[in-house]
């Protein structure tokens, strides 16, 4: 299925809110679950039902707690496709209204459920089914950012890359090899349990290191490229489908960006940083499970080379706000200064490990990311936040709100943060791709269970971190 980007209006207009706010809030039959019946849901967890529960006896705004009810288990209801495979459990999870397993998706989706699959047997069986068919994934191509459930072929097949039929696209993009890892890595911390990492799950662990390294270009452009006829000129790579050049410097080069636009300038600064946080993960992994002290090492060493690298190379000087992050660079000292909502983001960094929110450097970036100079980021009368290339302007992503309220340090911020989500899902109950910022009704991506995932993620992580803030909206 071709991904679109296109606007959807609400049946619920905003003119109609504007003459009948009080009707609308009032009628309990607006509050009703947007889930599937029971029957109907693809997969289902005790432990997610009764914590949903809890939650919602403690949040005192009732729309707040009926969007958090609807999107929390969107991913389980929704997209996942559970069996078992060679014996092994098997899960494929799409990312919504596109049937088809992003590796970064599918990581995010299933991420907030992490904490309760100690506890649940059916949720510790998603997991490992996830991790073993990630791993695959990896195996049929390292290169590849999203799959098909088996060899289906797809609407791409006709791009200038080495596609095969079980891909459904093959944009190069680093965060793909880091999300597989930092779920392997945190179930394994969360459950102790090790069944996940066979010989299978070794071979995947070491084609991501191949490729990170193959993409260093210190010996040439490397084996991919990518090239499509589009009218989209973020859709294709230039530079005869390697990119703008680069020069090496230790860090990675990435093709595209988490948002599957191609990058200006390869050096992916927040890919890179979440990179160096992986291969160390990689690296535990495989001297604690597989005792494989050479592989754990060739990780760390790289790890450590691009973090020698982003001292040099990440922060550049902007005009305005002095030394901070650059989102992108070449090596030859250019950069850009911008943020994409996309994860992993410069805002995100401390959400991914990759640093600490009070660290003055990321205060200092973040100040310019949610600031006008931060070309991506759009001030409207309905929220405020940051977008990207791949809808266009004036379109703020509900996922970068979240992940401002999730990186904040400031409760009037995080408070303000949910009521810019409240007043982004224009009657659906839930969260989508982007919104309009004075406009709601006109949205992209009406099922998106990556950003309705993360909005339960962020209310799941207020009543355990700060729940009086869930006491203070309404």
């Amino acid at each position: 299925m071709k991904r679109r980007n296109f606007i959807q209006t609400s049946a619920l207009g905003l003119s109609w809110f504007a003459i009948n706010p009080s009707k609308i809030w009032a009628n309990d039959l607006y509050f009703l679950s947007k889930r599937p019946p029971v029957g109907e849901r693809r997969f289902v967890s005790q432990s997610i039902e009764d914590i949903i529960q809890e939650v919602k006896g403690t949040v005192k705004d009732e729309e707040l707690s009926w969007m958090f009810e609807n999107c929390f288990p969107n991913t389980l209801d929704t997209t996942v496709k559970f069996g078992r495979k060679d014996e092994k459990p098997d899960a494929f999870i799409i990312t919504g209204d596109i049937d088809a397993m992003w590796l970064r998706d599918s990581t995010a989706q299933v991420w907030p459920y992490l904490p309760f699959a100690s506890q649940d047997l059916a949720l510790k069986e998603l997991f490992v089914g996830l991790i073993h068919r990630q791993a695959s994934c990896i195996r049929i191509d390292p290169y590849a950012n999203a799959f098909n459930d088996g060899p289906k072929g797809s609407y791409w097949e006709t791009d200038m890359t080495k596609m095969k039929p079980e891909l459904h696209e093959r944009k190069w993009e680093i965060d793909s090899l880091c999300y597989p890892v930092r779920l392997a890595y945190h179930y394994w911390k969360s459950t102790s349990d090790k069944n996940q990492f066979d010989e299978d799950w070794m071979l995947s662990a070491k084609l991501i290191l191949k490729t990170f390294r193959e993409q260093q270009r210190k010996k040439g452009n490397g084996p991919y490229q990518f090239m499509r006829v589009s009218e989209r000129a973020t859709d294709t790579v230039p530079g005869n489908g390697f990119g703008n050049p680069a020069k090496p410097n230790g860090l990675i080069c990435s093709a595209f960006r988490p948002s599957d636009d191609a990058t200006i300038f390869l050096y992916l600064i927040p890919s890179n940083y979440f990179a160096m946080v992986s291969l160390r993960q990689l690296a535990e992994i495989v001297a604690e499970v597989y005792h494989d002290d050479v592989f754990a090492k060739d990780c760390n060493d790289l790890a450590d080379e691009i973090h020698d690298a982003l001292g040099k190379f990440a922060i550049n000087h902007h005009p305005q706000f002095g030394e901070i992050l650059a989102y992108e660079v070449d090596g030859f000292g250019n950069s850009i200064f911008m943020d994409d909502a996309n994860v992993p983001s410069l805002l995100a960094l401390p959400y991914l490990g990759c640093m600490d929110k009070h660290d003055p450097l990321y205060q200092k970036t973040r100040k310019f990311l949610l600031s006008d100079s931060n070309p991506w980021f759009f001030n409207g009368s309905v929220a405020s936040g940051i977008g990207g290339p791949h809808v266009g302007e004036n379109m703020i992503w509900p996922m970068a709100i979240i992940m401002q309220a999730l990186t904040s340090v400031d409760d009037d911020e995080i408070i303000q943060c949910l009521k810019w989500l409240k007043n982004s899902h224009s009657g659906t109950g839930f969260m989508h791709e982007s919104f309009h910022k004075e406009k709601p009704e006109e949205f992209t991506r009406s099922w998106f269970a990556w950003a309705n995932t993360l909005f339960g993620e962020l209310i799941l992580g207020l009543y355990h971190t700060k729940p009086h803030l869930l006491q203070l909206i309404y």
